[in-house]
This record gives C-alpha cells, sequence and structure tokens, in this order.
C-alpha cells in the first residue's frame, strides 16, 4: 500500500490505494506566473549609510504600544477607582 503525492504536476505515482487526480493546466499556470508583477514597495527601511532598520523599527513601535496600552490601563484603572459606582467592579488588592 502506498500513498503519496507527485513532486511535478505531470508526475503520475501508479501504486496510489486512491485514483484522484489533480489536473493542472501547466501552459495556463506558466503563463499566469510570467504575468505577475513584483509587489511594490511601500516603505523602505534603509538608512543613508544602508542599514536595514525594519526590525529596531517594529521592536521601537511594539516598546511603544506596549506602553501606551499599560499607560491607558493605569488611567482608566485610577478612573473607575475614583467613581463609586465603578470602583465595585475592581478586585481589593
Amino acid at each position: 500500500m502506498f500513498v503519496g503525492a507527485a513532486d511535478k504536476f505531470d508526475e503520475r505515482i501508479d501504486q496510489k490505494i486512491f485514483h484522484a487526480e489533480i489536473v493542472v493546466d501547466v501552459a495556463k499556470v506558466s503563463a499566469e506566473t510570467k504575468a505577475y508583477q513584483p509587489i511594490p514597495i511601500i516603505a523602505d527601511f534603509t538608512n543613508e549609510n544602508g542599514f536595514d532598520s525594519l526590525r529596531e523599527t517594529i521592536e521601537a513601535n511594539y516598546r511603544q504600544v506596549k506602553q501606551e496600552v499599560l499607560s491607558l490601563v493605569d488611567s482608566e484603572t485610577a478612573r473607575i477607582k475614583a467613581d463609586p459606582t465603578l470602583s465595585l467592579l475592581l478586585k481589593e488588592s
């Protein structure tokens, strides 16, 4: 018993236990692939020295968002504590 998939569209495996077949129009796929256009560069993270700062930019944005979320949580917690009707929602610590 053998179950597997061929590496190439036109390669057949005769020892299969099932007889399903995926039909691919190789010429059409090839023509479609040739018509692909490159994805445009929207933002370039290369500085004047040729250094790619993408990773640093992402990390800085992550730290900023994390800090803003913590600040928002703190300010909302303070607001809820100051409101007698909402302060009951917070656990005593």
